[in-house]
């Protein structure tokens, strides 16, 4: 068997570390979209009451 180059390696590292970094940010992204559509129902409310017609 041959053993892997090492540029191979270390594109080998860097895939499976931006994997990682994807997988532990997916909370972060799901709550920043929570945050998002609560500044939005807050908006939306805010324009309903303040509706003139």
């Amino acid at each position: 068997m041959n053993r892997p180059t090492p540029v191979l390696a270390i594109a080998t590292l860097l895939v499976w570390l931006a994997i990682a970094l994807a997988l532990s940010g997916c909370n972060t992204v799901a709550g920043f979209g929570e945050d998002l559509e609560t500044a939005g129902d807050s908006l939306e409310e805010t324009a309903e009451e303040e509706k003139s017609y």
